[in-house]
């Protein structure tokens, strides 16, 4: 049971922000019902390796991928290319109260599947459309790819080395924020509709997604019109803030005060760098980032990370490790807030698979 216990989704979605969105829905209690194409279903399944493992140790038919999107969610296949498909999509929804989709443009109105042929006959429907980048526009039939729109956004224009090549995030961020987008405007329009009795129709882009998350370098470039630029690990208003070699590893160390860099300062054995008049203010910090980053780099490289990090977080100044995957997931921060959950699957009966919570 969970908030939207009372609330059924017909999920029309595939791959990643479609899924992403349903099964926040999902999580937060909401019947999730999941159309499938007859024969392979969400191409997602076949998205490995790697693969769930049976009790014998064996690949099953289910990736980790498709498995990262789509708990909490009941499967049908329906081939809504034909007309008894589209009318079991019709009568799915005089049960339903959102329907979620990702095509691209046009796609389901092809079909008699699209929002303004089926307002008339569910006026209270919220419709919501995840498309590459929305249903006006020069672009608006153009298919959207997660790594299309993060080089197309500037994002990737601003992420890696300074000296090396443009690079995506290391995760499918497009996708993923169209779908956690996705699903706060869908209960937006659930508290529209609970006060007007009237559905909506959610038109949400990857691309406007993503483009929101430039957030304050979007805002730099609107206010001074400089062109951010990539700066690595750093941060473009405050320094240090960023990645320095320890002698045995890479740690974050995360200054966001004046006040945070004194400390620093003095346990580094060096309080005269926090008096200079070229690093007392976070303003002079970045006009003379690189001198510093330097400086503090020669020093940080003479111990071991978990001396820094130990020190640091003893005097307030925030610093921590660059974990793996492995690492991240093992943190007992992790284990005390319930971060990793176990699901049962049909495919491994009497077993449970680990899945991450959101």
């Amino acid at each position: 049971m969970g908030p939207l216990s009372d609330i059924r989704v017909l999920d029309l979605s595939r791959v990643l922000a479609g899924p992403i969105c349903t099964q926040t829905l999902g999580d937060l209690g909401a019947d999730i019902i999941k159309v499938e194409r007859p024969g392979e279903g969400d191409i997602t399944r076949k998205w490995g390796p790697p693969y769930l493992k049976d009790d014998n140790g064996k690949d099953t038919t289910e990736s980790t991928y498709y498995l990262s999107a789509n708990r909490n969610k009941r499967s049908v296949t329906i081939d809504f290319s034909k007309s008894e498909g589209q009318d079991l999509i019709r009568e799915l929804l005089q049960h339903s109260d959102i329907l979620v989709e990702n095509f691209t443009t046009g796609t389901l109105d092809k079909y008699g599947l699209g929002y303004e042929a089926l307002k008339e006959a569910f006026p209270n429907l919220i419709y919501c459309s995840i498309t590459g980048f929305g249903h006006t526009g020069p672009e608006a039939h153009s298919p959207g790819y997660d790594f299309l729109i993060q080089g197309l956004s500037g994002m990737m224009s601003i992420t890696g080395e300074p000296e090396g090549s443009p690079q995506k995030v290391g995760i499918s961020i497009a996708d993923i924020s169209s779908g956690l987008y996705a699903t706060i405007a869908i209960l937006a329009a659930l508290h529209h509709r609970e006060k007007t009795g009237e559905g909506q129709f959610i038109d949400l882009s990857l691309l406007e997604s993503q483009m929101s998350l430039l957030s304050f370098v979007g805002q730099a470039y609107l206010t001074s019109g400089i062109v951010p630029t990539r700066l690595g690990n750093e941060h473009p208003h405050i320094v240090p803030y960023g990645a320095f070699k320890a002698k045995d590893a890479h740690i974050i160390i995360a200054v966001g005060t004046d006040q945070q860099f004194e400390k620093l300062c003095t346990f580094a054995k060096v309080p005269e760098l926090a008096k200079d008049p070229k690093f007392a203010t976070n303003d002079g910090r970045v006009r003379h980032r690189k001198e510093l980053l330097d400086l503090l780099n020669s020093i940080t490289e003479k111990h071991s990370a978990e001396y820094w990090m130990t020190g640091l977080s003893g005097v307030d100044v925030p610093c921590g490790p660059v974990n793996n995957i492995d690492q991240a997931l093992q943190h007992p921060q992790v284990a005390a807030r319930h971060m990793i959950e176990k699901l049962s699957h049909p495919y491994v009966p009497g077993k449970d698979a680990e899945g991450l919570s959101m």
